[in-house]
């Protein structure tokens, strides 16, 4: 049973806690050497499958020279799983929690109008700004406006005479969607290591070597960059950078709040000229965590840039350098067409995660990654019975708080989260994470298309009493049958937000929410919010009244706003068929989004089963 923290939370609710330190004034003097260059080479959903970081296995020469002549971090991580949310707080040094919907894959958010993205900064400052040539920013954002030049062609080459650049290199060969084929090279499937989490099989094994020869070539791809760099006569002015969108992309990563999920490669060369922006000799190793929040601080640093003070990210290099950090911070909401909550926090040896949404599992079924034979083989062999315990965790309802310790158990399969032991840490994993949630206004807990989301409409004062929602969400999380008569009294809050917690804490009851039968039946008859009428009716399929939550599911289907019928379409998935208004959902049967892929699930199980080898995603043609 977990703590508590209600009095914690209530006494953070106003401390305005940071969650950084703004360098208001430091390092903004101009240097007389002038300013660096700044150059990133990004690849994309790869953990560090990487020579330089211990990793046997990988051919990655390029990468690894840089690492002996660079720095190479040890613990960096993405502050969300996958590539749109993790993007946006790139671009922009802010949380995308904090900037709702930007939480969520994908959506588009908007920014603030004095929220500005880093090219913007960089340009302000004199610098030529390029990217070359992704994207998903996951919000309204131009890219034709920030960048002087985002396209195929943009190149520092074209920038004017005596103008310092930052340019942005977007190497796609490791995307996720190249484990849709084989890829052969020096690595075979009976080399590679099958962690424990996943069946032995010829689909994994192929599915881990093919990505190992991807990242072969990607590193190909990084080492033509840096000669390209040398031949220009600019490698002595430029601080390079490379690494990795978000975390890995082989089955219980990309998407999930797990070290594989989150963790990245970041090496950065730093050259003689300007060794005083580094923290440490090149050549070394840095241990402390690194969090992708702080690299818009970094490149303000090393810009001589004042960090506005918004910005809750700390810098690990330029002109002011701040103190290495204990912590890094993830979360998890939407995930293409499946809703979740995950929230997590490591401080490299230790993994805390807390999940809001426990009653859901890992393996909520997802069109994309299932495209992947490592992934099919999983959901068959769970389908025939043929997983051990640790793999078919992926497949069953989660605990509330998980603690791993990533260098006794690298593949987290021992929840430490009830060890007498390690209740000292648990404590301060969870006290630091509400800390951060405070601090960073969290919009998580508000249901997506809500009209309480984004940056400055979730900090308007009392709209959003987001402590009192924390108490009342780990309490409904918690699944403790003892806090029922607090979830009825919460279903007349004048609050969305907290209603719509008080009726998924009577979700995750399920039948022994029956004494809230009444209670709920009232619920439902006045709510005024679509969001919550989904979750009552969720609820109310638990406690014998079907028929009325299937009209319910009905009116959310027709109500016109897609993310409404989303989150219908989740919630029909876990109930009795026999509730299922499937009539309703015909209409998207054909639709190429997340509306579709939800459908589409639901129709090929009323059909006769799920084949997890068939496509749910829009056939062409």
């Amino acid at each position: 049973m977990p703590i508590d923290r209600r009095t914690l939370l209530t006494g953070m609710a106003g401390a305005g806690l940071a969650g950084g330190c703004a360098t208001t004034g430091a390092g903004t003097r101009p240097d007389p050497r002038g300013r660096p260059n700044i150059l990133w080479l990004v690849s994309e959903d790869n953990n560090p499958f990487i020579g330089a970081y211990g990793d046997a296995l990988a051919h990655t020469p390029h990468i690894d020279a840089m690492a002996r002549s660079g720095l190479l971090y040890r613990k960096v991580y993405a502050n969300a799983p996958v590539c749109a949310p993790s993007r946006f707080c790139l671009l922009t040094g802010i949380h995308p929690e904090s900037n709702g919907p930007a939480h969520h894959m994908r959506a588009d958010s908007t920014l603030p109008a004095f929220i500005k993205t880093y090219p913007q900064h960089l340009r302000a400052a004199g610098y030529y700004c390029t990217n070359n040539e992704k994207t998903d920013y996951n919000a309204t954002v131009d890219p034709k406006a920030i960048w002087d030049d985002s396209s195929a062609t943009a190149h520092y080459g074209n920038r004017p005479a005596n103008t310092p650049f930052m340019a942005v290199f977007n190497f796609e060969t490791t995307h996720e969607s190249r484990l849709f084929g084989v890829t052969e090279g020096r690595v075979r499937p009976q080399d590679v290591r099958v962690p424990s989490t996943m069946p032995d099989s010829d689909a994994v094994r192929r599915d881990y070597a093919s990505y190992y020869n991807l990242m072969e070539k990607m590193d190909a791809q990084v080492g033509e960059k840096l000669a390209e760099l040398e031949r220009a006569g600019l490698a002595e002015d430029t601080i390079v950078f490379y690494y990795s969108d978000n975390g890995g992309c082989l089955p219980w990563s990309k998407r999930h709040c797990r070290e594989e999920g989150l963790r990245c490669a970041l090496v950065v060369h730093v050259p003689a000229k300007w060794a005083d922006y580094a923290p440490a000799a090149m050549g070394s190793e840095i241990a402390a965590p690194v969090s992708f929040i702080d690299f818009v601080p970094t490149l303000l640093s090393i810009a001589g840039i004042a960090q506005p003070a918004e910005l809750p990210g700390t810098p690990f290099l330029g002109r002011t350098i701040a103190a290495p950090k204990r912590l890094a911070f993830g979360m998890r909401n939407r995930m293409d067409e499946r809703y979740d909550f995950v929230r997590t926090v490591s401080d490299g040896s230790y993994r805390y995660i807390r999940n809001y949404m426990p009653h859901r599992p890992m393996a909520q079924v997802n069109a994309f990654p299932l495209m992947l034979r490592s992934y099919q083989d999983l959901y068959r062999r769970h389908q025939a019975g043929q997983l051990n315990a640790v793999q078919a965790r992926f497949f069953e309802p989660r605990p509330y708080e998980e603690l791993y310790d990533l260098i006794a158990d690298p593949d987290q399969t021992r929840n430490l989260a009830g060890d007498p032991v390690q209740h000292p840490r648990m404590q301060a994993f969870r006290e630091a994470l509400d800390r951060h949630m405070l601090a960073i206004t969290d919009n998580g807990f508000i249901p997506e298309g809500s009209p309480l989301e984004g940056y400055e409409a979730s900090r308007a004062p009392g709209a959003y009493p987001l402590a009192r929602i924390m108490a009342l969400a780990e309490r409904a999380a918690s699944g403790d049958p003892a806090g029922l008569p607090d979830l009825v009294a919460g279903l007349a809050s004048p609050n969305d937000v907290m209603r719509y917690w008080t009726a998924t804490g009577l979700v995750i009851l399920k039948a022994r929410a029956e004494p809230a039968r009444a209670a709920l039946i009232a619920a439902l008859d006045r709510e005024a919010s679509p969001h919550v009428r989904v979750v009552l009716a969720e609820a109310l399929t638990h406690v014998g009244e079907g028929p009325r939550a299937r009209d319910a599911f009905r009116q959310a289907l027709a109500s016109g706003s897609d993310s409404v019928a989303l989150q219908a379409l989740n919630a029909m998935t876990y109930v009795d068929p026999a509730f299922r208004p499937l009539d309703a959902i015909a209409r998207w049967a054909k639709d190429p989004g997340y509306l579709g892929r939800a459908t589409r699930y639901l129709q090929r199980v009323a059909a006769g089963g799920f084949d997890p080898s068939v496509s749910l995603l829009p056939q062409r043609g």
